[in-house]
């Protein structure tokens, strides 16, 4: 059972200034944490252990892999987007997708669907893609297990209504992960209540009688400042803002699905088989094409591969051997 891992998440905290600080701080201690105020945030571009992680706004995002769990060593201590964790909410930690965001996460082992808040970064522990609360590991049938094969994808409308309410404003430069401008998302207006007017006529005072000194009115009522909208990083309260995970567990029909190592892909074959020949002696290594719309793909691949144990160990072979991108996948 996976329940995060101190020193990846120290190490991201330490690499990654523009993030408020990290929750998986824990470990048999629980130090002090900065509690840093909530807010919508993406974030720059981050190394661990050699691997690149681009954070982004991402609203065709789907992948498949393996999930895992944390839970009891990180309970109450913050997020990286600020917020406090709580392993018996539905919340996840996913690398690279803005927070919070919300997703679909598929039990593809037993067909169990659920929605989950991004509200984290991480795993960085055996190139899972996503680690989900204690509770959702629950929801979603694995918590024994530990890890599950699971699809995540994002819920657009969901995850744009969160960034709304945010009042997040994506910069012009920031880069989707398809290649392309962010969407602009723009900050809720606020106008101030028009402040009523008071006024006063004098009258002639009655004869034969003085006239009263005049009256001193009070200052009139100022509106009330507009608040500046911040750029791409908020510091608004956003836990309990815009949609939640309401907890309905859905069960879809499942198809038998295999484990493979993916080393690269190429647009170019001869690179593609270039890079199957060298992993070979690591197993049975395939060049499978593929397209991400119009462009094609050569896809290195190593498997099918019968367990997670072996996989596990595969994967860690191929990245000591100068592959430090090689990922786990779920086909």
């Amino acid at each position: 059972m996976h329940q995060g891992s101190w020193w990846y998440r120290s190490l991201l905290a330490f690499a990654m200034l523009a993030l408020a600080s990290c929750a998986e701080q824990g470990g048999g201690g629980k130090p002090p944490v900065q509690q840093a105020v909530p807010g919508y945030k993406v974030g720059k571009p981050y190394a661990i252990d050699g691997v690149w992680y681009y954070p982004a706004v991402d609203y065709n995002y789907a992948e498949t892999g393996i999930a895992s769990w944390y839970g009891p060593n990180f309970h109450g201590l913050a997020t990286a987007n600020g917020e406090t964790y709580d392993m018996n909410a539905l919340s996840a930690a996913h690398r690279t997708l803005p927070m919070p965001s919300m997703v679909r996460v598929t039990n593809l082992d037993n067909g169990r669907q659920i929605a989950l808040r991004i509200n984290d970064r991480g795993p960085f522990v055996n190139n899972r893609i996503i680690d989900v609360s204690r509770r959702a590991a629950q929801l979603l049938g694995f918590e024994q297990q530990g890890t599950a094969r699971v699809r995540v994808e994002i819920m657009e409308t969901e995850s744009r209504q969160l960034a709304m309410l945010a009042g997040a404003v994506q910069p012009a430069a920031e880069q989707t992960a398809a290649g392309g401008q962010a969407d602009a998302v723009a900050a809720p207006k606020v106008t101030a209540a028009p402040a009523g007017v008071v006024t006063e006529e004098a009258l002639a005072p009655p004869p034969g009688s003085a006239a009263a000194p005049p009256k001193q009115l009070p200052p009139a009522p100022q509106p009330p400042p507009q608040p500046a909208v911040a750029v791409a990083t908020v510091t608004v309260p956003v836990t309990q803002a815009g949609p939640q995970p309401d907890g309905r567990v859905t069960v879809v029909p499942v198809r038998k699905t295999a484990m493979f190592i993916q080393a690269g892909a190429f647009t170019n074959l001869t690179n593609a088989t270039r890079l199957r020949t060298q992993l070979t002696s690591f197993g049975h290594a395939q060049v499978v094409p593929a397209y991400v719309g119009t462009q094609k793909y050569f896809r290195v691949r190593l498997g099918p591969i019968g367990t997670l144990a072996e996989a596990d160990s595969m994967l860690a072979k191929v990245v000591a051997s100068g592959h430090p991108e090689a990922r786990l996948i779920v086909d």
